[in-house]
């Protein structure tokens, strides 16, 4: 590809509100692939550091979300580029070259990574999750047994658990809003700090859709700010976020039903 057919490509994924130039350095460097000047608007690529089209363009694509960015933000950066919003941009962009075929997700094109991925996922990402979610469950308990004591259940956690109060917290709001352990406690954690019901399901759903955790952070926080115009929701949206009520609600009465025949086992 030539420069020209690379800034016809990223206009085609989606148009610029500024023109911007797009310079082929014929340079190899051994530090950056590319970099954006926003005083000139123009995406400088090292072209010589490329022997795929597919890597060059992902390079492209990240630069054109630095001006993209810029754009957004009246024509200038600010000194650290690289915050949740250009990672949101980025990631949309590159959702929208695969969906047109013009950048190849290699990703998916690799059994062993395949493989790898979803041994990560299912004994890594969900365990972990799935822990944190248990920890909250029994430190909802713990708290019933300080409150029949007597005890303080802040004290039992600083003085006897010797965790912060914060992470005891977010492991009893992951519990009890039944989040999904397959996102990972990490994004559990951000789903536990929206209190909004509404709010932190659209954000569960997203995520477990595929969407990056800075594309769900940088959606919610729009809606909470109001910077964008509420949209009428999408229907199968609306299904989607009625299925994972219903799931929640099934898990936890099938939970508490396994608790009461157990007790009534003991009588």
């Amino acid at each position: 590809m030539n420069q020209d057919q690379v800034k016809t490509a990223l206009l085609s994924i989606e148009n610029s509100p500024l023109d911007f130039t797009l310079i082929f350095s014929g340079k190899l460097s051994k530090k950056i692939n590319g970099l954006y000047k926003p005083e000139t608007r123009e995406i400088i690529i090292h072209n010589r550091n490329f022997s795929d089209d597919n890597l060059l363009l992902y390079t492209a694509i990240h630069e054109y979300a630095h001006h993209l960015h810029a754009c957004f933000r009246g024509g200038t950066l600010s000194t650290r580029a690289h915050t949740a919003d250009f990672w949101a941009i980025l990631h949309r962009l590159l959702e929208k070259a695969e969906a047109q075929g013009l950048y190849k997700n290699v990703f998916a094109a690799s059994p062993e990574l395949a493989e790898l991925t979803e041994t990560i996922r299912t004994r890594y990402l969900y365990e972990n999750g799935n822990i944190v979610k248990d920890l909250g469950m029994h430190l909802l308990r713990a708290h019933e047994l300080c409150v029949s004591i007597g005890g303080r259940f802040e004290d039992y956690i600083d003085r006897v658990l010797r965790i912060p109060r914060t992470a005891a917290n977010m492991a009893v709001k992951m519990y009890q809003y039944n989040l999904n352990p397959s996102i990972g406690s990490d994004n559990m954690r951000f789903l536990a700090g929206i209190k909004n019901v509404d709010e932190r399901m659209s954000a569960e759903a997203s995520l477990l859709k595929g969407k990056s955790p800075d594309t769900v952070r940088i959606e919610a926080k729009r809606r909470t700010v109001g910077s964008q115009p509420p949209e009428a929701e999408d229907p199968k949206l609306r299904l989607e976020k009625e299925k994972i009520r219903l799931e929640r609600t099934i898990a936890s009465l099938s939970k508490r039903l396994d608790e009461v025949e157990r007790e009534l086992g003991q009588c």
